[in-house]
């Protein structure tokens, strides 16, 4: 059948999820709801008055939250709710296109656009009795996805004022959750000024709302309001910690109430201290210990990572200031020539790209190694992308040292960028929305592509404040996702890894990890892997 473009493009990103036509839908997997979230609590009068409005039809009405979770449904005829049962769409419920096909939750998710499907236009044969017509729910302050409205009914009840009349339910709920905010904020204000004066740091966090004293603007840094939040979410009561200058501090947590925010009281146990930071700031401590022993010693060093991790810049540390000779891959028949003619030159040489030399030039090079005393620092891609007379080649340095992706130092990612815009010669202040972003993403171009977010903000902003809004032009904005664990992070990193190498592909990643399918879906939707 002809499909339209929305509808194909649906279609093709359930295939490469690994979902057939006739796969099962009647076992998805149920999480616990809250019934006392901040949705539910806008959505809940639009949803009774849609079905009185629905009244005499065999339309529902179906509510799912930021993970398109289904979280509440209302009906009107009871063979319509047996029939919905019948494919897990119950409450506790994940909708996403990779589990259950194209359909008006999953597909507006996914899209972030308005999406009718229509009776075969659904992906999965179990869906195609439906039709229904879904659109995301946004935020009106933060905009922000924080959910998806839909309306079902059986595919011969197909009615194009579906599309109109879920639109402006739509509307009544963001302005219901714009106004539940105001409230929310209102509390918290009046919870902070209560407390504000009292002899210790005072900082209270909302949801798009930050409130500091004197004294909390001095001790904590954006950085730690992540840090903070997450200590929100998992004690009450007092805390020692460390805060990212290297402070400790005893903490005090106090919610306000259901939804307004948290209300912190820190106070320092010695007077503060700035933490040792490494020389550069680029570098974890100990990958820039080990590469200025090797620049201290004039030990031969391989430097690998993946693109844009900091390689060449790396060499430059272990240098240290010594003369460096630099040569890229292999672009002409006379490269092995000149690099063995600067081998007797003072300084450091260094031969950027060494997993892609060809095998003839990887076996020159090395001859070059085990004949002169030439300081060398080779860099290459990953170590484990070394193969042949590359490995071969790699294995004649006394030390190698592997950077790490930036999307494994997310907890560094704030020091980074401050050191990227001092770079850049930028008086620039990070707002917690920017770091929250700068942390969503996935980093592929690692340093460089951080860099070169930071650069283009900069020249829009040279001093004060720099926002998610002047980040977002250069950066993508998914969907909020909990802060994790560290385990948890390690897991969500190889997983997202293992999937880009599959090209996305899920059967093919869930080979390559060692699990079934089924478990990699469950991983996927617990660390909100996108």
């Amino acid at each position: 059948m002809d499909l339209r473009t929305e509808i194909a493009q649906s279609w093709r990103r359930a295939e490469l999820s690994g979902l057939s036509p006739g796969s099962a839908v009647d076992r998805l997997d149920v999480a616990d709801v809250d019934s006392r979230s901040r949705l539910l609590r806008a959505a809940s009068p639009v949803l009774d008055e849609l079905a009185r409005q629905l009244a005499g039809t065999r339309f529902c009405v179906v509510l799912a939250d930021h993970e398109c979770r289904i979280v509440a449904r209302r009906f009107t005829e009871r063979s319509v709710e047996l029939a919905l049962e019948d494919i897990s769409a119950v409450p506790g419920c994940q909708f996403l296109e990779e589990r259950t096909g194209t359909n008006a939750l999953a597909t507006p998710f996914e899209t972030r656009r308005g999406v009718a499907v229509d009776g075969g236009e659904h992906f999965l044969e179990a869906m195609k009795q439906f039709t229904c017509y879904g659109h995301p729910l946004t935020h009106p302050a933060t905009r922000r996805l924080v959910g998806v409205l839909d309306i079902t009914g059986p595919a011969g009840d197909a009615n194009p004022l579906l599309g109109p009349f879920l639109r402006r339910a739509v509307s009544d709920i963001e302005r219901r959750l714009l106004d539940g905010a105001k409230l929310a904020e209102q509390q918290l204000l009046t919870a902070f000024q209560s407390v504000q004066h009292r002899a210790c740091a005072v900082l209270a966090l909302g949801q798009d709302v930050v409130l500091a004293n004197t004294a909390a603007t001095e001790l904590v840094d954006t950085a730690d309001h992540r840090l903070l939040r997450e200590l929100g979410r998992t004690r009450r009561g007092m805390r020692r910690i460390r805060l990212t200058s290297g402070t400790p501090v005893e903490v005090r947590v106090e919610a306000v109430s259901a939804n307004a925010g948290l209300l912190f009281e820190l106070a320092p146990v010695r007077p503060a201290v700035t933490r040792p930071r490494s020389t550069h700031e680029l570098f974890p401590a100990v990958v820039e210990d080990r590469l200025r022993s090797a620049g201290r010693t004039r030990r031969r060093v391989l430097i690998a990572g993946e693109p844009g991790a900091g390689r060449t810049t790396a060499a430059r540390v272990v240098a240290h200031g010594a003369p460096v000779r630099e040569f890229g891959p292999v672009t002409d028949p006379t490269w092995c020539e000149r690099v063995e003619a600067a081998a007797g030159a003072p300084g450091l040489l260094v031969i950027d790209g060494i997993h892609l030399l060809p095998a003839r030039e990887a076996v020159r090079l090395a001859h070059v190694l085990d004949t002169t005393p030439t300081w060398f620092a080779l860099i290459s891609g990953p170590v484990s992308e070394l193969h042949g007379e590359q490995a071969t080649l790699a294995a004649r340095v006394h030390r190698r040292i592997e950077l790490p992706p930036l999307r494994e130092r997310r907890d560094e990612i704030p020091a980074i960028a401050r050191t990227l815009l001092r770079e850049l010669g930028a008086s620039l202040r990070l707002t917690p929305g920017a770091l929250e972003l700068l942390d969503a993403q996935q980093w592929p171009g690692n340093l460089r592509e951080l860099a070169g977010v930071l650069s283009a903000a900069a020249d829009h902003r040279s001093a004060g404040d720099l926002t998610a809004a002047d980040l977002a032009p250069a950066c993508a904005s998914p969907a909020q996702r909990p802060a994790l664990s560290g385990w948890e992070q390690a897991e969500y990193d190889v997983i997202v890894r293992t999937l880009r190498a599959c090209d996305g592909n899920k059967v093919h990643a869930a080979k390559q990890l060692g699990i079934s399918r089924s478990t990699l879906y469950n991983r996927m939707r617990a660390l909100h892997v996108r």
